[in-house]
């Protein structure tokens, strides 16, 4: 199964009911319905070609580390993207940076994060520039926000962090299990809510206020919640395609990647957090 994320969807991890593996077919059992493994590879995308009649090399019994992504890479990784976010956004914050370049910080960090997305390949300076642009726009509009909403940004942060710990823990104890179900059901989900978001943009740019009302209000408090639950479901998906690609031994370049879908769903989160804490806050 592809990812969710876009940076993931072209790579060549995959999602299953329990731990991937390369080309972890199992076999049936009596009485157990999900011994079979409905969604492994049927080759490890990260083998080498092999000899004729022999597309792809067996998986080793126990993969060499050498050159392949590991835990450690992606916490490193992670921790430097998130960085340069929280590095910038001070930056911006500080200089009392104006909307006009928070805007104009936020298309450049879209089409750096889209060019990266299309890539078979990271590169590194264009994430960690999507880190820096995109930290800028989030600290202007988070200084704007607070202006108005005092705390709102800290609230925020609080937020997106207590949601990353929480997701984490329910992912790794396995309460929450990624399956092609769940999969399913949060990309039916986010289409619609991201189809609802655009819909409201258009009537708010055409016929001006707040277009149906999706932001603000009664309403907007419900997709503000519905917007973080997304969020943290998708960390959940992100969290299972790092999990695959260490099973699959992918190569240490791919934590890149990993990195940049976790950023870019943390970003998705304190948005969320923001708007809704502008609102309740706002209300008051």
């Amino acid at each position: 199964m592809r990812s969710s994320n876009p940076v993931f969807s072209r790579r060549g991890f995959s999602r299953d009911n329990g731990y991937a593996g390369f080309q972890a077919q199992q076999q049936p059992q009596a009485g157990n319905p999900y011994a079979t493994n409905p969604y492994a590879q049927q080759a490890n995308p990260y083998a080498q070609p092999q000899t004729a009649g022999s597309p792809y090399a067996a998986p080793p019994a126990a993969p060499p580390q050498a050159g392949r992504m590991t835990m450690d890479d992606v916490v490193a990784r992670t921790g430097t993207t998130v960085g340069l976010v929280i590095v910038a956004a001070a930056v911006a914050w500080v200089t009392d940076m104006s909307l006009g370049l928070a805007v104009g910080a936020a298309l450049v960090a879209m089409v750096l994060s889209l060019i990266q997305a299309f890539k078979r390949k990271a590169v590194p300076a264009l994430i960690l520039a999507y880190a820096v642009f995109e930290g800028l726009f989030l600290g202007a509009l988070s200084n704007f926000v607070d202006g108005y909403v005092n705390g709102a940004a800290m609230q925020a942060v609080i937020g997106t962090m207590a949601v990353f710990a929480a997701v984490l823990v329910l992912y790794k104890t396995r309460i929450i299990r990624v399956t092609q179900r769940f999969y399913r059901f949060v990309m039916a989900a986010a289409i619609g809510f991201v189809l609802l978001m655009a819909v409201n943009m258009l009537f708010a740019v055409f016929g001006g206020g707040d277009g149906l009302g999706f932001r603000s209000g009664g309403l907007g408090i419900l997709f503000g919640v519905i917007g973080i639950v997304l969020g943290a479901l998708f960390l959940a998906l992100d969290f299972k395609q790092v999990e695959d690609g260490i099973a699959y031994g992918a190569p240490k370049e791919e934590s890149w990647l990993a990195a940049f879908g976790l950023t870019l769903t943390l970003v998705w989160i304190y948005m969320e957090f923001l708007r809704l804490v502008a609102i309740l806050q706002g209300d008051n």
